[in-house]
């Protein structure tokens, strides 16, 4: 019955679904003063540290919402929430029998950023229905199984680059998103090792802020069906070897010299930029 599909195009013509990418930005936010929400144990070793700093960041998570623009038909609000763990190292002086100079101590936090940013992401007045691998002749479809065709957003972003870290003291406000207990999601505080602490009524006088810098491209997508040229699928002439686990520097030896890695021809730096902003809404 394959032949009968396209009956009027040539057999290498086949028909394909999949994202059509309408619009897209890329971006380096700047994000200056960043809380970064500790456990017990870490406000503890931020009230009595000499010296603390940040050490790594890194994205555990990324939240994605998409709203229509009012009025701007066409065009949608891509609301990004970035979840970033922060390690980070503390001096402790050391007391009392076997202690002698500062001890260093680690800890992390999470830090919670936000940016927004318009694209356009055409009109589509349908709706799609699919197909779970559950159907049968007698199911009946959960509802909601249909979705309007909004279209999707997608984030690529690198983890962030730390410039720096801060002790501040209160009554100060850091530029971040308001955090409370129950706004951030249960798998992201499993990834902690303790729980954080959100109330700023904790009887802490200090609190820890970084500043960090994120890379990112933004787009939106739709489904889109397409007629491409296509061949059959050939098998490849290539045998596998299998590696020779009681030789690995003949292995090495066989690895090809990674030239790209060490050439820059194909790097050109941007200039900077001076007129950037924080990156939360100011």
């Amino acid at each position: 019955m394959g032949e009968n599909r396209f009956p009027n195009l040539p057999r290498e013509t086949v028909c394909i679904e999949t994202n059509r990418v309408l619009d897209s930005c890329r971006d380096r936010d700047c994000f200056e003063n960043v809380r970064v929400y500790l456990s017990d144990f870490g406000n503890e070793i931020l009230e009595h540290a000499g010296a603390v700093r940040a050490k790594n960041a890194e994205i555990l998570w990324t939240n994605l919402t998409i709203d229509p623009i009012a009025f701007n038909r066409g065009f949608y609000s891509v609301n990004i929430r970035f979840y970033i763990r922060v390690d980070c190292e503390a001096c402790i002086g050391g007391r009392g029998p076997g202690h002698s100079g500062v001890q260093p101590q680690e800890f992390e936090g999470l830090a919670v950023l936000e940016k927004r940013v318009i694209l356009y992401g055409g009109e589509n007045g349908t709706m799609t229905f699919r197909s779970s691998r559950n159907d049968s002749f007698c199911s009946i479809g959960e509802p909601g199984e249909g979705s309007r065709n909004l279209p999707t957003a997608v984030v690529e972003v690198v983890d962030p680059v730390l410039l720096g870290s801060r002790v501040m003291e209160k009554p100060e406000r850091p530029c971040c998103p308001c955090c409370r207990d129950g706004e951030i999601p249960d798998h992201l505080l499993a990834e902690l090792q303790a729980p954080v602490i959100f109330d700023d009524d904790n009887g802490r006088d200090r609190f820890l802020t970084v500043t960090l810098g994120i890379f990112s491209v933004v787009r939106i997508v739709r489904p889109a069906q397409y007629l491409v040229q296509a061949a059959e699928y050939a098998i490849p002439e290539k045998e596998c070897v299998s590696a020779e686990e009681d030789n690995p520097c003949q292995i090495f030896q066989s690895m090809p010299f990674p030239m790209g890695e060490f050439s820059s021809q194909g790097f050109q730096p941007e200039p900077p930029r001076p007129d950037r902003h924080c990156g939360c809404g100011g």
